[in-house]
C-alpha cells in the first residue's frame, strides 16, 4: 500500500500500479503527475463519492477499483477512459448505472453489494464483456441486449430479485460459470431438507490455528472432542461475497451430500457464542494441495497454474473422472457448482480429488426440463475448459489417438451450442473408454 505523502513528494514516479488506503475524501490531483506509467489505480476503502470528469488524462489506465467507497451512482467519466476495461465498484451505495459510464474497452465489471435495480441497454453493446459481478443489488431483470455479449463467460447475479432466468441467458454461446441462488427463481425450487446432517455443538470443538481464508468464511483446524477426532471448521461471514451469500453456500454443501470427490460435511455447529453458522467438515489430508490459482487481471476467467504443474495421462484422466463424476452427481441432486474451476480442486500426486468451494452454488429443478438442461450444459462448458487446461499439461502416455478422442470430448464441451453439449453422464462414459497406458 502507498501513502499520500509518497504521491505528494513524487517518490511514486513511474509506477505503473498506484494502491492508496487513507480515508480519502477527494481524489488527489496529484495522481495525475502518474500519467504517462500508471495502469492499474486502486482506490479502495475510502470515502470516495466522486471521481474528476478529466479522469481520461490517464491515458493508459486499464483498471480502476473503488471498492469500499461512498458512490451512489457509477461515475460517468468512466466512459472517457479509452484503455479502462476492468472496473470494481464493490459494496459502494450505487443505484444509478448510467450508459456514458460504460467505456468501450470494459471485459470486467464488478457492482456487487450496491443498490441497482436497472442495468443500462447499453451494456449489451460492449462486446469484449467477460466477466460480469452483479451480485447482492435490487435487479429483477437483465438487459436483453447482454445477448450479444458472445464473449461473456462469468456471471454472478445471485441475491438479486430476478423471478425467471431468460432463455437468452441460457444460450450465450461462451456463458461458463453462473452463480443465481437467493433469487426468487431459484428459491422457488424444492430443496429436500436434510434431516441426516448431525448437529454438532460448538462447546464440542477445540479451536486451533486458521487452516485457511476465503471471501465467504474462515476455515480453521479444531478437535472434535468427544471423538477425540481432529477436523476442520468452516465458519460463514455473513457478509455477500462476488458469488452470493454464504448461507447459501452453506445450504449447498450440506445438500450435496456424500460423493468420493466431495469433502464430508460431519455436521452444523450450533450455540456458536455470536450465532456464526459454521459447518465441521472433515479434515484434509496434507499431501492435497491446489490444482491451480485463481485468475489474474490480465487472465480474466482463465487460472494460474505453476509452469512446473505437469501430469501422466493416467493422473490427469483420473482427475478429470472424479470431477466429472461429482459434477454429474450435484446435478441429480439440483445443484450447479457454479465455479468448476482448477482453483476449487485440491488434488494429490496419484490423481485424486476434491471439489471444494461452494460460494456460487445454485439450486435447480431435477426435473429433465430445457432450462435444467442449460444450466447443465453451462457446466459442462466449465468441464470442458478444466480438460483442456489438463491436457496442456499432460507430459507422459499421451498418445495421438487418445488426444485426438480427449481433444475431441473437449472441444464437444466447449461448443457454443449450449444444448448440444454432452451431459455430465456422456462425459464420464466417454473418460471411462479411454484406454489407460
Amino acid at each position: 500500500m502507498h501513502t499520500l505523502a509518497q504521491l505528494k513528494t513524487g517518490q511514486l514516479a513511474g509506477i505503473t500500479r498506484l494502491d492508496l488506503s487513507c480515508g480519502l475524501t477527494e481524489f488527489p490531483r496529484e495522481i495525475f503527475e502518474l500519467a504517462d506509467s500508471l495502469e492499474i489505480l486502486n482506490l479502495s476503502g475510502n470515502a470516495l463519492s466522486s471521481l474528476p470528469d478529466d479522469l481520461h488524462r490517464l491515458p493508459h489506465l486499464r483498471v480502476l477499483f473503488c471498492s469500499d467507497n461512498l458512490f451512489t451512482e457509477l461515475p460517468v467519466c468512466l466512459g472517457q477512459c479509452a484503455k479502462l476495461s476492468m472496473i470494481g465498484f464493490k459494496a459502494n451505495q450505487i443505484s444509478h448505472v448510467p450508459a456514458a459510464a460504460l467505456p468501450p474497452q470494459l471485459r470486467w465489471l464488478i457492482l456487487t453489494d450496491n443498490r441497482i435495480s436497472q442495468l443500462p441497454d447499453e451494456l449489451g453493446q460492449r462486446p469484449l464483456l467477460q466477466k460480469l459481478m452483479l451480485a447482492g443489488n435490487q435487479l429483477a431483470h437483465l438487459p436483453e441486449s447482454l445477448a450479444q455479449c458472445t464473449n461473456l463467460e462469468l456471471i454472478r447475479i445471485a441475491s438479486n430479485r430476478l423471478t425467471h432466468l431468460p432463455a437468452w441467458l441460457l444460450a450465450l454461446p461462451s456463458l461458463t460459470w453462473l452463480a443465481y441462488a437467493g433469487n426468487p427463481v431459484e428459491m422457488a425450487e424444492e430443496v429436500a431438507p436434510d434431516d441426516t446432517t448431525p448437529n454438532i455443538p460448538w462447546s464440542e470443538l477445540e479451536m486451533a490455528e486458521v487452516l485457511g481464508e476465503g471471501a465467504s468464511g474462515v476455515i480453521r483446524k479444531a478437535l472434535w472432542t468427544p471423538l477425540a477426532q481432529p477436523v476442520a471448521v468452516k465458519l460463514y461471514k455473513g457478509t455477500i461475497t462476488s458469488d452470493g451469500s454464504p448461507l447459501h453456500e452453506m445450504q449447498a454443501c450440506i445438500a450435496a451430500g456424500l460423493h468420493p470427490n466431495l469433502i464430508k460435511v460431519e455436521g452444523r455447529v450450533v450455540g456458536h457464542p455470536e450465532a456464526q453458522a459454521a459447518l465441521v467438515m472433515d479434515l484434509i489430508d496434507p499431501s492435497y494441495r491446489n490444482l491451480a490459482a485463481l485468475p489474474s487481471l490480465a487472465s480474466c476467467t482463465r487460472d494460474i497454474y505453476e509452469p512446473t504443474t505437469r501430469f501422466s495421462l493416467e493422473v490427469a484422466l483420473r482427475m478429470a473422472q472424479g470431477i466429472a463424476s461429482v459434477a454429474a452427481h450435484l446435478h441429480r441432486h439440483g445443484i450447479t457448482h457454479g465455479d468448476l474451476y482448477g482453483h476449487n480442486i485440491l488434488w494429490n500426486e496419484v490423481g485424486d480429488c476434491l471439489l471444494g468451494d461452494f460460494g456460487a452454488a445454485s439450486f435447480h429443478a431435477t426435473a429433465d426440463t430445457l432450462q435444467t438442461r442449460a444450466l447443465q450444459r453451462i457446466e459442462v462448458r466449465a468441464f470442458g475448459v478444466l480438460l483442456g487446461e489438463l491436457l496442456e499439461r499432460i507430459d507422459t502416455g499421451l498418445n495421438d489417438a487418445t488426444r485426438q478422442l480427449l481433444e475431441g470430448l473437449q472441444a464437444r464441451c466447449c461448443q457454443p451450442e449450449v444444448l448440444a453439449r454432452p451431459s455430465f453422464e456422456d462425459v464420464e462414459a466417454l473418460l471411462q473408454s479411454v484406454p489407460h497406458p
